[in-house]
């Protein structure tokens, strides 16, 4: 058995896979899912379903829009302002990581940019606190799950101005309270589909109050009008996740799976403080629940470890280039029976070490 502990793309459940194959065999009456048009009444019934666990699953108020798009979050990180900052406006930004620092990067293409904090020179091992937002931004942009570097903001910042959140790797995760953002964006690869697919989910009334052209691919407002099908969308990739979104559904929504991805986090957490060998990475009150990172007290046993642990069926723990170590990633369809195995390599290798010396 192999306990998948990958970033992304990652595990899914299994009864989402078994139903996706036999939809690639047959999804209506002898046509793949490959090879219907996503202009059928049956693909129309998928987005809209789609659409609707979305808005169920999450509480989406009313005066919102639910997209399915492409491009992942990195098309996104250049959406966002070319719909929401006009010229000679400034939109600030949260600088927590590699994908904040991206999302960033592309808002400096139209227009111009604050960076209001930033932990990079702690090589983002913590979410910066008490940093100020000024009132005449644009937006306010942050990345609420740092993969890379294990950190996670749970808290809203407060402000007046429109919110804007990558939520790509801990959606539909936890419960959230939707109004208080204006505009949440998803790659779909890590808690709700398969990569090729980018939810994103739009307050109406934030757009349209640019006087910018924007070309149709990229204007949200195109795509909210089209029902997101001006274009060929990601048939298979929309349909995976409306697998998993059912799924979601049957284990009690969103709250009851929060519930399960405390408890894996607290599990594998405990045993990093507790085991001799192994430590966290980042700040204790910014620790993620998806992206668990940690090291070796002894960075010669890295290797042996991670050797060790594949042995062991665990694959997916080798921690990011820039930060090295172990990643174990955990999201909703991650069983608990997994995390254990994780800890009781953890256990096993710290036994043998005492027993080495």
């Amino acid at each position: 058995m192999k306990h998948n502990f990958g970033a992304g793309p990652c595990i899914l459940p299994q009864e989402v896979f078994k139903q996706a194959a036999q939809a690639v065999l047959d999804f209506n009456d002898g046509l793949s899912i490959l090879e219907i048009s996503h202009r059928t009444t049956e693909f129309e019934a998928v987005v809209a379903e789609a659409d609707k666990l979305v808005k169920e699953l999450l509480n989406v108020p009313s005066g919102y829009s639910v997209l399915f798009l492409q491009g992942g979050a990195s098309l996104q990180f250049a959406m966002v302002p070319m719909n929401l900052l006009g010229d000679g406006q400034t939109a600030s930004y949260l600088d927590t990581g590699v994908w904040a620092t991206k999302a960033l990067k592309e808002a400096k293409f139209i227009g111009n940019v604050n960076v209001v904090a930033s932990s990079k020179d702690a090589n983002y091992t913590f979410i910066p606190k008490d940093f100020e937002i000024p009132a005449d931004s644009a937006y306010f942009h942050y990345t609420s799950n740092n993969t890379i570097y294990g950190t996670e903001l749970f808290e809203v910042p407060k402000t007046d101005i429109p919110v804007v959140c990558d939520m790509s790797s801990d959606i539909m995760s936890r419960v959230i309270d939707v109004s208080k953002f204006d505009l949440i964006y998803a790659g779909a690869q890590k808690n709700v589909g398969p990569a090729g697919l980018t939810i994103a989910i739009v307050k109406n009334e934030v757009l349209g109050k640019i006087d910018r052209k924007i070309p149709s691919m990229l204007n949200y407002q195109s795509h909210i009008d089209n029902d997101s099908m001006y274009n060929t969308p990601p048939v298979f990739s929309i349909y995976v996740a409306l697998l998993n979104l059912r799924w979601l559904k049957s284990k009690g929504g969103v709250a009851e799976i929060e519930k399960e991805n405390k408890q894996k986090a607290e599990a594998l957490y405990r045993e990093i403080d507790r085991n001799s060998l192994f430590k966290g990475t980042c700040a204790v009150e910014d620790r993620s629940r998806m992206n668990i990172c940690f090291v070796m007290e002894n960075p010669e046993l890295e290797k042996p470890f991670l050797k060790y642990a594949e042995e062991q069926g665990i694959v997916g723990i080798k921690g990011h280039r820039s930060v090295g170590g172990f990643r174990a990633s955990m999201y909703n369809a991650l069983p608990i029976t997994s995390v254990h195995a994780l800890i009781d390599a953890m256990q096993s290798f710290e036994e043998k070490q005492a027993k080495a010396n």
